[in-house]
């Protein structure tokens, strides 16, 4: 039997991160060596997805996943950005990784640019949810199991009381026209906190909700209990 192939996940802490996850498991070909997360550093919480660090390395540890956060300055330019992640990217290269996963679905200019910025580095680009309809997606998601909570709403497309919602058939029913149903176009953004890769749950329950820009944020914190008591 052939040894398997090292590759590194891109991690937002989401469903389709979890999902992507999921599949590289089952496949058997591939050996996920780390997560790997970007963290506005002024204030520990995920890039763009605004959850608490704190949540994060829990959820790597119910993963039973190595994590790799790299801290960011808010802003951060493009530059800065492509220049941390290109450090990242040859170091994996030189320890032995071959590729980097994405739970991107369907924006191609999103690959293209991930495939453009990993070539010179000499890694791969693997995307396991490539073209799968986004409305199946997310039944197959709740069908195995797993268990999220929408972290942050584009309040563009979605009223403040879709942050902190579960992600559940109710919240499938009641997407309005024109969003996509896994939140590709930026419409939402997720917090995963059990399912069929957990070796345990991580119990959040629903703080503030807090609105930066055109953005609702769920303050999503750690619970006491075994399951997430408001999500």
């Amino acid at each position: 039997m052939s040894a398997r192939r090292k590759i590194v996940l891109s991690w937002s802490g989401g469903k389709d991160s979890a999902l992507a996850l999921h599949a590289l498991r089952q496949a058997g070909t591939w050996e996920v060596v780390a997560l790997l997360t970007t963290v506005a550093e002024p204030y520990g919480r995920i890039s763009h997805h605004g959850v608490r660090a704190e949540l994060l390395r829990a959820q790597a540890e119910a993963l039973g996943e190595a994590l790799h956060v790299i801290s960011l300055p808010d802003p951060c330019s493009n530059v800065l950005y492509e220049e941390a992640m290109g450090r990242a990217m040859r170091a994996y290269r030189e320890a032995g990784v071959e590729a980097v996963a994405f739970g991107d679905i369907f924006l191609q200019d999103l690959r293209d640019y991930r495939e453009r910025n990993l070539a010179p580095v000499g890694l791969g680009a693997e995307f396991p949810l490539w073209g799968q309809p986004t409305g199946p997606l997310l039944q197959r998601f709740l069908a195995l199991g797993f268990r999220g909570v929408l972290a942050c709403v584009d309040g563009a497309k979605l009223t403040r009381d879709f942050a902190g919602r579960a992600i559940d058939t109710a919240l499938l029913a009641d997407l309005p026209r024109g969003v996509d149903p896994c939140g590709e176009n930026g419409e939402y953004h997720s917090f995963v906190w059990d399912g069929p890769i957990f070796k345990r749950p991580v119990p959040v329950r629903v703080g503030e909700i807090v609105q930066r820009d055109t953005r609702f944020f769920a303050d999503l914190l750690p619970a006491a209990g075994p399951g997430a008591s408001d999500a």
